[in-house]
């Protein structure tokens, strides 16, 4: 039966290329299907194949031999390869920078030490409880260039008086994101694109979807501090966490960044701490640009 399939026909035995060309092939459908998962894409990959289905049932060799319908799905089918790159080109930009995320190809790390998370885990939390908005980016292996600019530089060390006062209500640089990367805060103040997911509940507000969409394109981790609910959420890949408690963002933190907990310390991961939720504040408005200050 096997023969069938191999060009030039003959005995076929099958040995360990064959077993490493299936893996891969296996190995780039799964990550096709996850990529694809929950979107539209899934959709218009099911509208394709039934275009294809319909082109081969109308065929001059099959029965209903519909012609003019043949050549026009055929052409529809020519041109569709050019449609789904120019549809889903940013789908294809997050597959390709998932596939350089590898220890060979990694740049410098994102500098972020214990003790500069606890700062930041402990000023997240003290926002919370005052109810004061914030958006606290942290950058990982890509550098978030075209964000940095779009702020204010500081190029200070991380510390929690630090982000207290950049996020305390009416200060100057309270309204934007900080972000935070190798090691120090290299700019507050900046604006982010929000995301465009249709799909998205419109419940969310301009710092959920602001974190959403950066982190759809980067693979940098957001915190979101709503002054609405005194919550905490953070974004990963595109998802939202549900509300985090101190602790529960400390090891959502140290999970995604990879920053090893010191010694004797082992914290125990909260339940809620990395769950997608749909529920979003509703006194954050959407906006082009997203603003950490509530009006």
């Amino acid at each position: 039966m096997i023969e069938f399939f191999i060009p030039g026909g003959g005995p076929y035995t099958f040995g360990w290329r064959d077993a490493l060309d299936i893996l891969i092939m296996t190995v780039l459908i799964y990550q096709v299907g996850l990529l694809i998962r929950k979107t539209r894409a899934l959709q218009m990959l099911l509208g394709i194949l039934v275009v294809m289905i319909a082109y081969w049932a109308t065929a001059p060799d099959q029965p209903l031999r519909m012609l003019t319908v043949h050549r026009v799905l055929g052409n529809v089918l020519f041109y569709s390869p050019f449609v789904l790159i120019i549809i889903f080109q940013a789908p294809i930009r997050r597959a390709l920078a998932r596939l350089g995320r590898t220890p060979l190809f990694r740049p410098a790390p994102h500098g972020m030490t214990p003790r500069m998370l606890e700062d930041v885990v402990k000023a997240a939390t003290n926002l919370a409880n005052r109810c004061t908005g914030a958006l606290i980016v942290i950058e990982h292996d890509q550098v978030l260039k075209d964000q940095v600019q779009s702020g204010i530089r500081l190029d200070a060390s991380i510390s929690y008086d630090l982000l207290m006062t950049i996020f305390a209500p009416g200060a100057p640089l309270h309204d934007g994101a900080a972000i935070l990367g190798e090691g120090r805060v290299k700019a507050a103040s900046c604006f982010l694109a929000v995301t465009i997911n249709p799909q998205l509940s419109r419940q969310y507000g301009s710092r959920h979807r602001a974190a959403i969409g950066l982190t759809e394109e980067y693979d940098s981790v957001v915190i979101v501090v709503s002054e609405e609910r005194g919550e905490i959420r953070a974004a990963h890949e595109g998802r939202l966490s549900a509300p985090l408690d101190g602790e529960g963002l400390k090891v959502f933190l140290s999970d995604r960044l990879g920053i090893a907990q010191p010694h004797g310390e082992s914290p125990q991961r909260a339940g809620n701490s990395a769950e997608p939720t749909d529920a979003a504040e509703p006194g954050d408005t959407a906006d082009s640009r997203v603003r950490s200050q509530g009006r």
